[in-house]
């Protein structure tokens, strides 16, 4: 699964997921090096066979080996973001993890009381490598990391004898432990891999639902200029011939030609301006839909629609901008619309949360809208012209944004 940059709140489950898995291997590996040292301590208390007492050097470096293989272990966790089969990093850091887990392979086969826990490492290993490969070569690798296990275990049996054996307290749950870590990893890779995968499906509900109204828009726009240009572009030619012919006809046609030229122009304003198809009850529904598409859950309190018709378009303007930006600039999970009517004035609320910090520095949501005739200054501009006003506040603490926006109401207001 390639990377990429995840959301806010996906990245916060990708900091769980690490810690998790983190802290599995580091616990697992406490556990092997306790019962290392437990067996570097017991090594004056078990004589060899003859008697003498037994070198405490290898065992020290067997567990000095195990720490640093420990170290490169929980480095390697994270490149685990980028999933199961997402693909190994640079062999420089896999060599790095594999070396120290095989050297303490090696060096435990002679050094007693290590049978199990030697193999430990390379076992760890194995299963972080595993985890970033295919299915088949994910297999390959943990049945191979199994058989050095294995043999690693009879190998050290057959040079020590079975009194040699390790008899730390800990060997039961060691092993529990080995079982359970591939199982382990590969659940929490799986978990993250569906948190990724919802968000972006989250994403792409929302670009599809910007997509569609685009869409609307053109087949709108398409509707009005083919049309009237069709029209147009016929009365212009029947004009051109009838200008030797009858000059008083040609005229009466570039006269309507005029007229069809202007009433169109007229009708893509309107739909520009939103009078045409989408009243202001309308986008607002519009609203709700692309937000809930988008993952956030919107809720709308609206009261009495003020009848003005200027009024009602200034205000669809203010909602079609804050879901724009709500969309590109923040991560929502709750929006509310608030529309209240009292003292003559018209006022529309509209809160959300999911701010970026950066947002919450009062750059954002308009950082990317800040030419003239768009985002909030040409929300500003447009309200100041049926004297209405525009506000905006960022709460940091709570990740909020609120716009508010008021209009008066010329007219008497309906339900």
């Amino acid at each position: 699964m390639p990377a990429e940059p995840a959301a806010r709140s996906v990245h916060t489950t990708w900091l769980y997921t690490l810690a998790s898995i983190v802290f599995f291997f580091g616990f697992f590996d406490l556990i092997v090096m306790l019962a290392m040292g437990e067996a570097v301590m017991g090594l004056e208390t078990r004589p060899t066979a003859s008697g003498a007492p037994r070198p405490a050097g290898l065992a020290i470096a067997v567990l000095v080996a195990t720490i640093v293989a420990t170290a490169t272990q929980l480095r390697y966790c994270w490149f685990l973001r980028v999933g199961r089969g997402g693909g190994l990093p640079h062999p420089g850091w896999t060599a790095a993890l594999i070396a120290p887990a095989a050297l303490v392979w090696l060096l435990g086969l002679a050094a007693p009381g290590e049978a199990l826990t030697a193999a430990v490492p390379l076992w760890a290993a194995a299963s972080l490598v595993a985890a970033l490969l295919p299915k088949t070569p994910r297999r390959l690798v943990l049945l191979a990391a199994l058989i050095l296990t294995i043999a690693h275990v009879a190998i050290f049996a057959s040079l020590h004898g079975e009194q040699e054996w390790p008899q730390s307290s800990n060997t039961f749950m060691i092993g529990l432990f080995a079982v359970m870590l591939p199982i382990m990893l590969l659940t929490s890779l799986w978990w993250w891999e569906v948190v990724v995968q919802l968000d972006r499906n989250r994403r792409t509900a929302a670009e599809l639902a910007v997509t569609q109204e685009r869409l609307r828009f053109a087949s709108d726009l398409h509707d009005i200029q083919g049309h009237h240009l069709q029209v147009i572009s016929l009365k212009s030619e029947l004009a051109e011939r009838l200008l030797e012919i009858d000059p008083a006809a040609a005229r009466e046609l570039v006269h309507e030609t005029r007229m069809i030229a202007k009433e169109a122009l007229e009708e893509t304003r309107s739909l520009v301006a939103g009078y045409r198809t989408v009243a202001f009850d309308d986008e607002l529904e519009n609203a709700r839909e692309v937000l809930t598409a988008s993952g956030a859950a919107c809720e709308l309190r609206v009261g009495a629609l003020p009848a003005d018709a200027a009024a009602q378009s200034a205000l669809a303007s203010v909602v079609r901008e804050a879901t724009t930006n709500i969309l590109r600039h923040s991560e929502a999970t709750t929006v509310a619309i608030t529309l209240t009517t009292t003292g003559g004035r018209c006022e529309l609320r509209i809160v959300n949360d999911g701010i970026a910090p950066a947002d919450a520095t009062g750059s954002t949501p308009a950082r990317s809208t800040r030419a003239p005739g768009s985002g909030l200054a040409g929300l500003r501009e447009r309200l100041a012209a049926v004297g209405g006003t525009l506000e905006h506040h960022e709460d940091a603490t709570a990740a909020t944004f609120e716009l508010t926006a008021t209009v008066p109401v010329h007219a008497e207001v309906t339900a």
